[in-house]
């Protein structure tokens, strides 16, 4: 992440369609220590844009292994 002022953190929902799963999935994913790395701000849990799409792309990665 180049650390621009342009960049912004996505919120679960952004995350969600993105990924085409159910919010309540993500949350699930989270309580065990699965999917994308998630920031706490304040209460609030916010994505960055690069780990979910880097994410994403080691999920090929782990089953070809």
């Amino acid at each position: 992440m180049s650390g621009k002022p342009t960049d912004h953190l996505w919120t679960v929902g952004d995350v969600s369609e993105y990924l085409r799963v159910p919010v309540q999935t993500l949350y699930q994913w989270r309580t065990k220590n699965y999917g994308p790395c998630a920031l706490r701000v304040g209460k609030y849990l916010r994505y960055r844009e690069d780990d979910v799409r880097r994410w994403v792309a080691g999920l090929g990665e782990a089953e070809a292994a």
